[in-house]
């Protein structure tokens, strides 16, 4: 293990003492390791995004977004406006990627831009990974839904228990057999893929009329109804945003990637063009299907109604749930496998309490560590909360935070692009001022949204506004660990932090932090 000490932290107005100069050379070894460690192709990275982006979004969305749009031609506009955000929001991430092809994602784009003082950023974006379990939600829809396709009435514990052992199988396979793993999740995504060309194709059908109920009239007079409501517009468009989120999952694994900046230039659009017009086309065939009033009766199974109308009973409530269950385990197993991996990245800074288990890729050549702690985080946010709101509650704190995470990525990448000497900003791809700006504006709206007041009073014993405090006080949470452990108890204490380089197992380099009296 190779080792290079550097020059205490004694203080925070001189932090260039942290991670970033002075760079060692990898031994020949570690080069060898890193390049080992490159094995997605292009396909399996555009799998990574797809099975990311689709979970059960497309399936169980389209009604609540017709509901607050009105009409169904508004309805269409905003799931191509949800696509068109998409590719700026992987615009962005491109650029900052081909730039920084590492591992780590938005970890590594924020500490590049906001270096001063030196950990606060990682410290903060840290709080968000680590405290938060973003595989909880579609474990539990998959024990939904399979419930449903078992002809078993679900209720909170009896899906949740179903949900665990759906993360625990995409847990043990990532982390003792990662490639299979891989080839499971490839596998999903292609599933996921030919379901909705299905839908896509049925949908075609139902246009000339071939479907058990015939034409609907959907189309006729298309925007009829459109909301006049800034509010129900600014929350279909909400809804839409997060059915698409996923675009930047491949970068949290760029270390893995062979080629990253060829691949991921090409394996970003590819996803983000795919999932856009499977989304759109998917919508037009539920429309083609399913009379308005009937979508708009049907809540969390619109997909059901469509291949009701379609196939028949037998079809939409025992066949079309298990689409859905398999589309969930995709998801969870892409969220784990990104999660894990940021985990693995924040390890290798050093920062972190346990860091050197973190960054370890022991002893199956995978992130065991980092997978294992999003596992059990995720597992304590499935099963702790009491049923009801308060599960609710708890799952709306979980995505919060990246909303307010992507509001600083953009207006970083604004910064470098009016500082590119300063920085010595220099990619291969470059997004467009106007692209990044778009980015930054959707954001801030999503940041923004949660605390506008409902026209209607909610049924909630919960103020509407508190998830949204909640995952505010999760990244400050993050702050005060930095101030805790670099500033007061160093002073306290009577020490500084010296930082040493060290390259770890899999022969990429990081960060450990020693006490210096």
């Amino acid at each position: 293990m190779a080792e290079e000490k550097k020059s205490p932290l004694t203080t925070h107005s001189n932090d260039s003492t942290f991670a970033g100069d002075g760079d060692i050379e990898a031994p020949p070894s570690a080069a060898s390791k890193q390049d080992a460690r490159r094995t997605l192709g292009i396909w399996s990275v555009t799998f990574l995004i797809f099975n990311r982006m689709i979970g059960t979004g497309v399936f169980a969305t389209p009604a609540a977004i017709l509901s607050d749009a009105g009409s169904v031609g508004m309805s269409l506009i905003l799931w191509v406006v949800g696509g068109l955000i998409a590719i700026a929001g992987m615009t962005v991430f491109l650029e900052y990627g081909t730039a920084l092809p590492k591992s780590g994602g938005e970890k590594n784009y924020l500490e590049f831009v906001y270096n001063r003082p030196r950990l606060l950023t990682s410290c903060i974006y840290a709080a968000n990974a680590v405290l938060l379990g973003w595989a909880a939600s579609n474990s539990v829809v998959f024990g939904q839904y399979l419930l449903f396709a078992a002809g078993v009435t679900p209720n909170d514990w009896n899906s949740r228990g179903l949900g665990l052992l759906c993360i625990t199988f995409a847990f043990l396979v990532h982390g003792l057999v990662p490639k299979i793993g891989i080839k499971i999740q490839n596998a999903l995504g292609v599933f996921k893929f030919l379901v909705l060309v299905f839908v896509v194709l049925s949908g075609f059908a139902a246009l000339a009329g071939r479907s058990r109920i015939g034409k609907t009239t959907n189309f006729e007079n298309a925007f009829a109804g459109t909301t006049t409501s800034a509010y129900s517009l600014v929350s279909a468009i909400y809804n839409v945003i997060w059915s698409y989120i996923g675009y930047s999952n491949a970068h949290y694994a760029l270390g893995e990637v062979r080629n990253p900046v060829r691949t991921i230039k090409i394996a970003g659009p590819l996803a983000i063009g795919i999932v856009t017009v499977l989304y759109v086309l998917a919508n037009i065939a539920y429309f083609a299907a399913v009379p308005k009033d009937q979508i708009l009766s049907s809540g969390l199974v619109v997909a059901g109604e469509f291949f009701v109308n379609m196939f028949g009973e037998t079809f939409g409530r025992r066949i079309l749930p298990l689409f859905v269950v398999l589309s969930a385990l995709g998801n969870v197993m892409a969220v784990l496998y990104s999660q894990g991996r940021i985990n693995q990245e924040l390890g290798k800074e050093g920062f972190l309490p346990f860091s050197r288990h973190l960054a370890s890729t022991w002893p199956f050549g995978a992130p065991f560590m980092g997978l294992a702690l999003h596992y059990l985080v995720s597992v304590i946010m499935m099963l702790a909360p009491p049923p009801g709101e308060v599960y609710n509650f708890v799952i709306n704190v979980i995505t919060y935070p990246l909303s307010i995470i992507n509001v600083f990525v953009a207006l970083g990448l604004i910064i470098l692009y009016f500082r590119r000497e300063q920085y010595g900003w220099n990619p291969p791809f470059s997004s467009p001022l106007i692209v990044t700006v778009f980015f930054l504006l959707c954001n801030l709206l999503l940041v923004s949204f949660p605390f506008l007041k409902p026209p209607t009073e909610s049924k909630s014993d919960l103020p509407y506004w508190l998830s949204s405090v909640v995952g505010i006080l999760v990244l400050v949470a993050g702050g005060v660990y930095y101030l805790a452990v670099f500033v007061v108890y160093p002073k306290v204490a009577g020490f500084t932090w010296e930082a040493r380089k060290r390259i770890w197992d899999d022969g990429t380099s990081g960060w450990e932090y020693h006490k210096l009296r």
